[in-house]
C-alpha cells in the first residue's frame, strides 16, 4: 500500500518522544522507544521538507497533579515520571522541535484530553494525522483513538512507534486499524500537494 497526503491537510503527530521514555537513564525508559527515535527522525525530516506541520506531545505531570485525584492517578500506576519542568519531561536531542513545530503540553495519556490541538488542527484544516511515538498500547493509542473519534484521520505509523514489549505494539496497532483508523510502515507515505 501507498499514499501520498496532502501537505496542507495532514499533519505529523509525535508522541511523547521524551527523555523519560526514550534515554536509558529515563524513569519509564523502554527499549523499544530508543529504538524508533531515528525512524521517527526520519519521517519528520521528510513530512517538513514537504511542507507538512509537525505537533510534538509531551507528556507533563505537576508533582502535585494526583494529589487530590479521586481515581485516575497515573503515578500509582507508573511512580513519578516526566515531572514538570524536569530533563525527563524535554523532547528527546535527536529530534529537534523547531520554532514553527507546534507543542502540545498534556497531562493524561490522550493528547486531546483538556489541550488546544484540537483547535489548532481545526484552524488549519488539518484532517489526516500520521501519528509516530511512544508507547504504543498507551499514549499513541489513545491519542490516535481519540483523534479518530474527533473525525481526524489517524495514520499509525507502525515501524515508527515504540513499545515496551512487541505484544503492546502488535496489540495496540491490531485495535487501531480495526477500530479507528489506518496502519502504515513509514515507507508507505509520501507528503505531497
Amino acid at each position: 500500500m501507498s499514499l501520498t497526503l496532502d501537505t496542507d491537510r495532514t499533519a505529523v503527530v509525535v508522541v511523547d518522544m521524551q527523555n523519560g521514555f526514550c534515554h536509558p537513564d529515563g524513569t519509564l525508559y523502554a527499549p523499544g522507544s530508543e529504538e524508533v527515535i531515528e525512524p521517527v527522525a526520519e519521517l519528520v525530516d521528510r513530512g517538513r521538507d514537504a511542507g507538512t506541520r509537525i505537533v510534538y506531545t509531551r507528556d507533563v505531570h505537576p508533582p502535585e497533579q494526583f494529589d487530590e485525584a479521586y481515581y485516575y492517578n497515573e503515578f500509582e500506576q507508573w511512580g513519578e515520571h516526566v515531572l514538570e519542568d524536569s530533563w525527563e519531561a524535554k523532547i528527546v536531542d535527536k529530534l529537534e522541535v523547531h520554532p514553527d513545530d507546534h507543542v502540545v503540553e498534556k497531562h493524561t495519556y490522550d493528547a486531546f484530553y483538556n489541550t488546544e490541538l484540537e483547535g489548532w488542527l481545526n484552524a488549519r484544516g488539518i484532517d489526516d494525522l500520521v501519528i509516530c511515538g511512544t508507547l504504543a498500547n498507551v499514549c499513541v493509542l489513545h491519542t490516535g483513538g481519540s483523534a479518530g473519534l474527533r473525525d481526524f484521520r489517524p495514520l499509525m505509523v507502525e515501524d515508527c512507534i515504540g513499545a515496551i514489549d512487541d505484544d503492546h505494539h502488535e496489540y495496540a496497532l491490531d485495535h487501531a486499524d480495526w477500530l479507528f483508523g489506518e496502519v502504515l510502515a513509514g515507507n508507505e507515505i509520501t507528503f505531497g500537494p
